[in-house]
């Protein structure tokens, strides 16, 4: 299993949300180009990082640190946050990162899906954000008409390789993975599953890694010590 260290980016800034709520946002660090620098050290391959103001707007806010980010560690750089058309998405490919992000796009644009993925292939992933069943859209302030299972049934269909899939309940509550639903949801579908929200101990990586799950992204309990990531590295080999 692939492990994300995930950076969310806020102001020029590495920042937190619990739940989702932008009302409860925690700075780490105030620069994010370092944080990546570490996960390196760690022996992070890849790093998961959110513009959280682009998800919010609608637009990308924090394309240069995205660059900054790539061209200093050398790493598989996924990133996601308001993407939302092609031109941004060739920005950020241009930009190095090597793979993209939709996510309320992807809930309400089929045409913009189905186009990115005919052009970028397995570049594209997609956020399944899940808040009371639905997919969460627009930072996830508000909920689609899709439940889980069948959003990624169209995914699937559509040709889409990659879902990181958020439980919002449990995103930054350190209360333990949805472990059922990602076990359900690897075993039920053609589809590299990324488990996200409620990653908060090595038995966590464990078990998700022991269900077949794809990757896992480690946030929070990374920046408060509660995952040691070097360690959660190698449980997930």
């Amino acid at each position: 299993m692939k492990i994300f260290p995930a950076i969310d980016l806020y102001d020029n800034k590495a920042v937190r949300l619990y739940k989702g709520d932008y009302a409860q946002m925690t700075v780490y660090n105030e620069n994010p180009v370092e944080v990546a620098r570490a996960f390196k050290e760690e022996g992070a391959k890849q790093i998961h990082v959110v513009d959280l103001a682009g998800a919010k707007l609608g637009i990308p806010t924090h394309m240069d640190i995205v660059r900054k980010i790539v061209d200093e560690t050398g790493l598989f750089v996924e990133i996601g946050g308001g993407i939302r058309t092609m031109d941004t998405i060739e920005k950020y490919v241009a930009a190095g990162a090597s793979r993209v992000i939709l996510g309320t796009a992807a809930v309400t644009d089929e045409a913009f899906l189905k186009e990115a993925v005919s052009k970028y292939g397995e570049k594209i992933a997609v956020g399944a954000d899940i808040a009371d069943g639905k997919v969460a859209i627009k930072g996830w302030l508000e909920k689609s008409q899709y439940d889980v299972y069948s959003f990624l049934e169209k995914m699937q269909s559509l040709g889409v390789k990659t879902v990181i899939c958020t439980d919002v309940s449990k995103d930054g509550a350190m209360k333990g993975a949805n472990h059922g639903l990602y076990k359900e949801l690897t075993d039920k579908y053609d589809l590299q599953i990324i488990a996200s929200g409620g990653v908060s101990s090595t038995e966590d990586v464990k078990k998700l890694a022991s269900n077949g799950v794809y990757g896992a992204i480690i946030g929070k309990a990374y920046y408060i010590g509660a995952i040691n990531l070097k360690e959660a590295i190698e449980v997930a080999r």
